[in-house]
């Protein structure tokens, strides 16, 4: 969904514009539209990743550590 979004909102279209064409693919809301509010946050989020890489591997190998700990034979 949101490399549907990124894709047509580089060829200059609105938010408003591609809401209607999206659809949410699982969970509760499946089959239906995503709220503005949900897409906008999906960016943002995905500008935050863009912004600082090295804290979103940071935190990916953080994780990581904590899973393989947590999954260690005691």
């Amino acid at each position: 969904m949101l490399h549907t979004v990124l894709r047509r909102r580089t060829n200059g279209e609105t938010v408003e514009d591609i809401q209607p064409d999206l659809l949410i693919p699982t969970g509760r809301s499946k089959g239906h539209n995503p709220s503005l509010s949900s897409i906008y946050r999906a960016l943002a989020e995905h500008e935050k990743t863009q912004a600082y890489p090295e804290a979103v591997a940071a935190a990916h190998a953080d994780f990581a550590a904590l899973q393989q700990r947590d999954h260690s034979p005691k």
